[in-house]
């Protein structure tokens, strides 16, 4: 499994688009806007930046 880490900040508002992408941002752990959360790699957090990528930029994270 891939330890890359990454940075996920809300820049757009989920109100209206579909409920399921709100729910998408919730499940990644944002909650207001350019709140930002950092992730580690893996298929299911890929697949809820794909739901949701237009209302979130996404950065991979150099680890120290």
């Amino acid at each position: 499994m891939s330890d890359k880490q990454l940075k996920i900040t809300q820049v757009r508002s989920p109100i209206g688009y579909e409920k399921s992408q709100g729910a998408a941002l919730k499940a990644l752990g944002l909650r207001k806007m350019h709140a930002s959360v950092v992730k580690t790699d893996s298929p299911t957090v890929r697949g809820l930046i794909f739901k949701v990528q237009h209302l979130i930029t996404v950065e991979e994270v150099s680890q120290s």
